[in-house]
């Protein structure tokens, strides 16, 4: 079975973070967006895991994320 979770990319000073909104505590950095994006899969792979190990619900996927262009006054 397959899911996709949004998944919040943010950069840090010196260092990149990520966070999935649909599974509260599931969060990770790394030193670039690349090794960011692995560790939150190996985060979402283990954090799905433990609610599964102590009989918790898996949520599902819901949070959409996306983008919104505005033009800024020069």
């Amino acid at each position: 079975m397959s899911k996709k979770y949004a998944v919040i990319y943010e950069p840090a000073q010196s260092n990149w973070a990520a966070y999935v909104p649909d599974l509260p505590g599931c969060m990770t950095t790394g030193k670039s967006l690349e090794e960011t994006e692995r560790n939150i899969r190996e985060a979402i792979e283990g954090h799905l895991e433990t609610l599964r190990q102590f009989g918790d619900p898996v949520p599902e996927p819901s949070s959409l994320a996306g983008e919104v262009e505005i033009i800024t006054a020069a």
